[in-house]
């Protein structure tokens, strides 16, 4: 039986969120926008050799071929959204404790450089795409990607992300970027989820 790519159930409910991100903009952007993902891909890969892959298969089977570029754009953004809900989460923000916070502080030179250094990501992503805090090489930096585009496909390990589509924010922010970002990163960060992530990077 053929298994398709599913559309994950949020970690937590379409109002956990507001006020900085509100349940309407959580119903546009999963409800549709991540729905659409997940079923672009399905029709994209049925019937192929990747109808059964797992999600991280297909993205590394397709990245970087021209002719396969709807099913990676589909894949990818299915996969960015579904880190990106696990890197919030109500009440989240603050500082992260233990490995985690120590990597920050090697790697960045302490938490407020670190905010600096995501924040500047997620702003200067000219158009659509992604700020994400990566693990390479036993340190951590942070990186930004066009539109569809993950680091899974250049060998680092995505440990947290922001969304800057504008999709992501334009209900509850219309044109201020920096605003959203400010408050996902200071009230919505999911720093447990970030020190899985880091474990897992060795």
């Amino acid at each position: 039986m053929t298994h398709h790519i599913e559309l994950p159930p949020l970690p937590y409910a379409q109002d956990a969120l507001a006020p900085v991100i509100s349940a309407e903009t959580m119903s546009f952007h999963y409800g549709k926008h991540h729905k659409a993902y997940v079923d672009n891909l399905n029709k994209l890969v049925a019937g192929t050799e990747l109808a059964d892959a797992p999600l991280e298969k297909v993205i590394a089977a397709v990245a970087g071929k021209a002719d396969k570029v709807g099913i990676f754009n589909n894949a990818a953004q299915t996969w960015n959204h579904t880190f990106f809900w696990n890197s919030l989460k109500p009440g989240g923000g603050g500082a992260p404790s233990g490995a985690m916070a120590t990597a920050i502080d090697a790697s960045f030179g302490g938490l407020e450089n670190f905010r600096k250094e995501l924040s500047n990501a997620a702003m200067t992503q000219f158009g659509s795409g992604w700020a994400w805090l990566v693990a390479e090489q036993g340190k951590l930096r942070v990186a930004k990607t066009g539109n569809a585009e993950t680091p899974l496909t250049s060998g680092a390990t995505p440990i947290l992300t922001i969304d800057v589509w504008e999709h992501a924010y334009y209900l509850d922010y219309q044109n201020r970027r920096a605003d959203f970002v400010a408050a996902v990163i200071d009230k919505l960060l999911n720093w447990e989820f970030a020190s899985a992530n880091l474990a897992r990077a060795g």
